[in-house]
């Protein structure tokens, strides 16, 4: 299966780096894997004006989606943390934490910018459970391990991490790719979060059903979407989404997240790729 997926990613990044060639000529390229539409909204960022960062209260933090499985998440003391940094997607300016899944290659690298401070990867040799847990100023970053599939359909045990980082008084959870749901150790070892990064192509990662099943058991008061491959697998989503939760869609990529300003009901908030 590895050969099929990587013929996708490929095909995805040819649609968005020549998509403007493509129609002064008359004919758009015919995407090569069918979730790959839309020039990939979540895997290769839109281009949009740069958001000026302005600055943050004690008690704020700031979420900016780059695309696909990372964000660039900013503390009081304006600590940079990319999620599931790799080489297809970063953010606009250098991090000094990353950290990273090894499920696909759009969701870690082999050659990180020497220098961030701290890279981070979730997973271990051997199929060991990785164990992490730093601070850096005011950020403290942690995981908490789980299961993959293989491409040839085994389970790689450990091959996840759902990161959690605790920032001005706050958990956000990024689930990474997560495959199955999680057990009462797994929660209780994630803890009370406020917000959560989700996973929701329903197919690559865990299933739809499956996937709310999680968010329910997390009870986070913010659910931001990512890894989706479409407008359709994203609006899936939030249609399901929808029948419990409040949806709201920013106009921008980034939000400013405090304890006093989360939403009092549970809400999903779509933040759309830069």
């Amino acid at each position: 299966m590895r050969g099929p997926f990587l013929k996708a990613l490929a095909g995805c990044l040819f649609v968005a780096a020549f998509s403007s060639q493509a129609f002064a000529q008359g004919a758009a390229p015919k995407p090569a894997y069918p979730d790959a539409v839309d020039s990939c909204p979540g895997l290769v960022s839109m281009r949009r004006p740069p958001v000026i960062p302005a600055a943050l209260n004690a008690d704020q933090m700031r979420i900016t989606y780059a695309g696909h499985s990372t964000f660039l998440l900013e503390s009081p003391q304006l600590v940079r943390v990319a999620t599931d940094y790799n080489d297809w997607v970063k953010p606009s300016v250098l991090p000094d934490i990353v950290t990273m899944n090894h499920a696909h290659s759009s969701h870690y690298t082999d050659r990180p910018d020497p220098g961030i401070k701290h890279v981070l990867r979730g997973w271990s040799q051997n199929e060991k459970p990785a164990r992490i847990d730093i601070q850096f100023k005011d950020v403290r970053v942690r995981n908490v391990p789980t299961n993959i599939r293989t491409f040839g359909g085994d389970t790689e045990r450990h091959g996840n991490s759902i990161f959690i980082y605790e920032m001005a008084n706050m958990c956000i959870a990024h689930l990474g790719h997560l495959h199955h749901t999680l057990t009462p150790q797994q929660l209780a070892e994630v803890g009370k979060v406020d917000v959560v990064m989700v996973p929701v192509d329903g197919g690559a990662t865990l299933d739809l059903e499956g996937m709310m099943d999680v968010l329910r058991s997390l009870k986070a008061p913010l659910m931001i979407p990512m890894h989706y491959f479409s407008s359709y697998t994203l609006d899936r989503f939030l249609q399901r989404a929808r029948q419990e939760w409040d949806v709201e869609t920013a106009d921008v990529p980034s939000t400013l997240v405090s304890k006093t300003t989360l939403p009092t009901k549970p809400k999903v908030l779509v933040l759309p790729g830069r």
